[in-house]
């Protein structure tokens, strides 16, 4: 009994989930394919971070990891949200979009001409960029359970 003052019954008979205070939400596929995205592009940073922190000067290492590290917390935290049908995605996704296009710019301001360029220009335009865009329009896109969904604006109080 004490449970259901934690988790109250879905009214609509539908089997809802429902984040933190925030109301249902509805799974959908595009949600979770875009949160199996993100956790799969965070994960596959990982081995990047190893690789960076090894084969980088200890200076360079450092400012690297630390974005990269960065990155892929945003990128979890955003797709274990998705996947769990959290409205609360569109903060991690916001700042994944932000390191994202952050780290594509310095990539290529740092590269030397040549391969390094061509590789940093590659990087941007076929992982960092995209992956951007998605998080950015994540970030941006009204839940089902937020304020902007349901047409109603939280006054002063």
């Amino acid at each position: 009994m004490a449970l259901i003052a934690f988790n109250p019954p879905v009214s609509n008979g539908g089997c809802g989930t429902t984040g933190a205070a925030h109301g249902n939400v509805s799974h959908g596929r595009a949600p979770r394919r875009q949160g199996r995205i993100l956790v799969g592009a965070g994960l596959a940073l990982l081995p990047w971070l190893g690789y960076l922190a090894g084969t980088l000067p200890p200076a360079e290492a450092a400012a690297w990891v630390t974005l990269d590290a960065l990155e892929v917390v945003c990128l979890l935290a955003a797709g274990t949200r998705l996947l769990r049908a959290d409205p609360r995605h569109r903060a991690p996704a916001a700042a994944a979009a932000v390191l994202l296009v952050a780290d594509a710019c310095i990539d290529l301001a740092t590269a030397a001409p040549g391969m390094e360029r061509a590789l940093a220009t590659a990087m941007a335009v076929g992982a960092e960029l995209p992956l951007a865009a998605l998080c950015g329009v994540l970030a941006a896109r009204a839940g089902a359970g937020s304020t902007a969904a349901n047409g109603k604006v939280p006054g002063p109080r």
